[in-house]
């Protein structure tokens, strides 16, 4: 919405013939009208819950100045993306002009840096067996966290690794741990933030036990936080969607890892069900998690004031579930 309005708020102030001039002026008002309805419904949507800064995980397609932008489109108050091409090892470095245009796209949607998640590439393991292997996934790492100093940014949300059968999940943990601390020890300013997962294969991290572990090896734990996905929550086996069992869960997650870990929610529905170890994410309200959940995530003061951001898999929905979220 934001790029139809400054697209044909251009073709206003352009060469065009005088009849073109007027259509472009028309639809300008048009979007103009519509976007001012829908910051209204937004805005009144945060009052209800201002201390709750949800958004999703959008493309950084373009360049990562883009990502703001289109969290902004959605009535996002935080985002999600990935800092570069998660299918590439490698990526060229940040201009200083992206730098600028990132941090200004930031400040022009409203959204302050504390509540950017952004996401670690999926193509890395360290965790893995292969020194070799490892340690090309610690050097990628390591480049995300310097990208994300550059862009001001404090958060790097990673799924800790796997084991491939080779070796055993104690084993795989320490080797993650070692490798966090070796991430850590060449950045500053930048927090690891270890995602729970869904116990799908050969991943480790899907207990508060084994994230506690992970967490316990670490140097510095002050640079260590927890993401909680709620749909690998429920596949992992723990019951949440009712008052009592979303009780029980955050009571072990505080003993076991403690609140003062928590730095930001994945907030997904999920296709599988209960203790299936199956990692599939849905639509919010079209998948085994039903509505309670999501009203008492809202009204939980413990995620207040971090960034609570959608994986849902129809990104047309993002800003209607944005919305549906700030409403309950």
């Amino acid at each position: 919405m934001r790029r139809e309005l400054f697209f044909f708020w251009g073709l206003t102030k352009s060469k065009l013939p005088h009849r073109e001039k007027r259509i472009a002026r028309c639809f300008f008002c048009i979007f103009a009208r519509v976007r001012l309805v829908q910051l209204t419904v937004f805005t009144m949507s945060y009052t209800k819950h201002p201390n709750k800064y949800i958004g999703a995980h959008v493309s950084a397609a373009g360049g990562v100045e883009e990502a703001p932008l289109r969290a902004g489109e959605l009535g996002a108050r935080a985002f999600a993306f990935f800092l570069k091409n998660q299918r590439q090892w490698q990526a060229k470095p940040y201009t200083e002009e992206q730098i600028d245009a990132f941090i200004a796209n930031c400040d022009q949607v409203g959204i302050q840096r504390e509540h950017i998640l952004p996401h670690a590439s999926y193509l890395y393991n360290i965790g893995n067996a292969d020194a070799a292997k490892r340690e090309r996934s610690r050097r990628a790492m390591i480049d995300e966290m310097h990208r994300c100093e550059q862009l001001g940014l404090s958060l790097l949300n990673f799924h800790p690794g796997s084991h491939l059968k080779e070796i055993s999940e104690e084993q795989c943990m320490e080797y993650i741990a070692s490798e966090m601390n070796a991430v850590l020890a060449e950045s500053e300013g930048v927090k690891l933030v270890l995602e729970n997962v869904a116990g799908q294969g050969t991943n480790v991290g899907y207990t508060f036990e084994q994230l506690a572990y992970i967490i316990s090896l670490i140097e510095d734990a002050s640079r260590v936080g927890v993401c909680i996905d709620t749909a690998h929550t429920l596949a992992a086996g723990y019951e949440i969607r009712t008052a009592d069992g979303y009780t029980a869960m955050w009571q072990a997650f505080d003993d076991i890892i403690g609140y003062d870990k928590l730095c930001a929610i994945h907030l997904n529905d999920s296709k599988k069900d209960l203790g299936t170890r199956v990692d599939r994410h849905e639509s919010i309200g079209k998948g085994f998690m039903g509505t309670d959940l999501f009203k008492m995530l809202m009204d939980d003061p413990h995620l207040d004031n971090i960034p609570i951001v959608l994986e849902t898999p129809v990104p047309e929905l993002w800003a209607e579930e944005i919305a549906y979220l700030y409403a309950l």
